[in-house]
């Protein structure tokens, strides 16, 4: 079974810009969703850094 090639940015922005105003809109909507998604993970994970505290491990029932 033959694998479809991926389209390049230049060729999925020639695409976007042949959509009608209605459809770049939503499409607009959907992005900045995803980004605001991705960007909150990120921010996210900086509260997390702490945890990863070698000295922290000292409380780990494990020793």
């Amino acid at each position: 079974m033959a694998s479809t090639p991926t389209p390049s940015v230049e060729e999925i922005k020639n695409m976007i810009l042949q959509l009608p105003i209605e459809e770049l809109m939503r499409l607009m909507v959907a992005i900045e969703e995803k980004l605001e998604t991705v960007a909150i993970m990120q921010l996210a994970e900086t509260g997390f850094q702490e945890w990863n505290d070698p000295e922290e491990d000292i409380y780990n029932d494990e020793a």
